[in-house]
């Protein structure tokens, strides 16, 4: 069988080193999908692809013949708003399914610590008081998750294996369904999810549809004193309606891993808010192994003129 000839993409990103990251995994995986960065380019005109992640205002300008645009992370919505993302490059994203359990396991994790006091716990152990605390049967904890993509299915196994009561938001109702899990889909599913919540765990994609639905009219669903977990996109959170249904009791407290602007700056004020618990955009990652093998793949097939199996639709937005 004839060797295939080898396709040319570029690295494109203004706050990482892809190739730090992930070249050595790619140059592992395979010889005939070759990746540069910008200045090793000679003739932007051979580039076909890139893999992306914040990529600069300028950053496709050159490459007029690129076909493809992948994102590194499962997110593509800042990809898709890019102003120079040429109109026919088909856009992909990686899919790693061990991003979903760490995501599954971030959620669950922020979830039991509010539910079981453990910062009570802790600042009693620093005071050698002993005080056990008061705890509810997990069942009787309502939990309502936003999204039920990959990441979501994963959220959803994971809080209903330790027990909790769990409704869901999703496009559309899945055919395998988890004993315990409400399903609720419809243009009202995600107010529906929230009535009478204790938790309000948001893994939704970011579309115009998504934007700022973290807002007061959907807080003011929730239980009171409930609490909000956000792992989806800094964009669907407004946060002067996040701030007032703290100080109104209405939310107790909030876990934030994303944020409008990433790195969240020194002088912001959430990080002086106790009742806020901030963690650096780090719910999952992508593995190396599984960005290079998804990368090479997508490559080929576009190379090839086949399916890409891990592209997503423009119009829907993921």
């Amino acid at each position: 069988m004839p060797e295939q000839a080898p396709i040319l993409g570029v690295y494109l990103s203004e706050t990482a080193d892809l190739d730090a990251l992930y070249g050595t995994a790619l140059r592992r995986c395979a010889s005939d999908v070759v990746l540069r960065h910008p200045g090793e380019i000679s003739d932007p005109a051979k580039v076909r692809f890139a893999i992306c992640w914040q990529p600069g205002a300028d950053a496709f300008a050159p490459y007029l013949n690129l076909g493809l645009a992948m994102s590194v992370a499962a997110g593509v919505d800042a990809l898709l708003a890019h102003p120079g993302l040429p109109d026919h490059a088909a856009v992909a994203r990686v899919r790693d399914p061990h991003q979903a359990d760490l995501m599954a396991g971030y959620a669950v994790h922020e979830v039991l610590h509010h539910e079981r006091r453990f910062a009570d716990m802790a600042r009693n152990a620093a005071a050698a008081h002993w005080a056990p605390l008061a705890m509810r049967a997990p069942a009787s904890v309502q939990v309502a998750v936003l999204g039920h993509g990959t990441m979501g299915r994963a959220v959803v196994r994971g809080l209903r294996a330790v027990g909790f009561a769990v409704r869901v938001a999703c496009r559309s109702a899945p055919q395998d369904q988890l004993p315990g899990v409400s399903y609720l889909s419809g243009p009202d599913a995600v107010l529906r999810a929230a009535e009478g919540a204790d938790y309000l765990v948001n893994v939704l994609p970011l579309t115009a549809k998504t934007e700022n639905l973290l807002n007061g009219a959907l807080f003011a669903r929730l239980s009171p004193g409930a609490v909000l977990v956000q792992i989806g996109r800094g964009e669907h959170l407004c946060e002067a309606d996040m701030m007032a249904a703290l100080d109104a009791g209405q939310l107790a407290a909030a876990t934030l891993d994303v944020f409008r602007e990433e790195p969240l700056p020194p002088s912001h004020r959430f990080w002086q808010d106790a009742r806020l618990r901030i963690t650096p955009h780090v719910a999952s990652d992508s593995l190396p192994e599984v960005v290079a093998r998804q990368v090479i793949d997508t490559a080929r097939a576009l190379r090839d003129g086949q399916p890409m199996a891990y592209a997503v639709d423009r119009a829907r937005g993921y």
